[in-house]
């Protein structure tokens, strides 16, 4: 029982090496999210325009960095560690909410992104996580919204049902699917092999 116990928590232990590519991941994911900040302003108002709460569909470009981290490096707390520190370099870079409102809504959605794997103890990593760990990111974006707010119950709002579907549909897309399908691709280059996942993809053996 000794042994298991310590083999597992050795498992679950982060490295330097994981520390590394979470924070590489933030940094990479803070530059876009200030990107799409910057210039789906005008998208977002014209989707706004024809059914409130439709610009939710793109707020699946700012929920990835967790659900990514969390595949690749496996370790807890990697969605949590990677969302807060692109939300963090993204309010330094500045943007139109504000540096407290970004680090507050990276860490809902970095805590919400990390909950499927709590649930499942840190053991399954397949495309169905991955879109749950997506969609639940989402679900913590579209509260933050809702209630920051004071929108109350009025769900035909913008941030109400329409913004929650459109949330959760992006989140789980973006943030989910294609961010398994990019996680296999990087770990076929071989950069991932310091990685369980990595090795996982390519067959190589621990």
């Amino acid at each position: 029982m000794t042994s298991t116990t310590t083999s597992a928590r050795s498992v679950l232990r982060w490295r330097v090496v994981d520390i590394a590519v979470a924070s590489v991941i933030g940094v990479a994911s803070s530059l876009i999210y200030w990107l799409v900040a910057l210039i789906s302003t005008g998208p977002w108002n014209f989707l706004e325009a024809i059914i409130p709460g439709f610009g939710g569909v793109f707020n699946g470009l700012w929920l990835f960095a967790g659900p990514l981290a969390a595949v690749i490096v496996r370790k807890p707390g990697a969605a949590i560690y990677a969302e807060v520190v692109a939300a963090v370099l993204e309010a330094l870079m500045g943007n139109i909410w504000g540096g407290g409102a970004t680090f507050v809504i990276g860490l809902v959605q970095g805590v919400m992104a990390e909950l499927i794997f709590v649930i499942l103890m840190y053991r399954k990593w397949n495309p169905s996580t991955l879109v749950l760990s997506g969609a639940l990111s989402g679900l913590g974006c579209w509260g933050y919204s809702f209630f920051t707010n004071l929108q109350a119950i009025d769900w035909g709002g913008s941030y109400g049902i329409i913004y929650l579907l459109t949330t959760l549909i992006s989140g789980a897309v973006i943030a989910g699917i294609l961010m398994w399908y990019l996680y296999i691709a990087i770990a076929k280059t071989g950069a991932l092999d310091h990685f369980a996942s990595g090795r996982e993809v390519r067959g190589i053996a621990d």
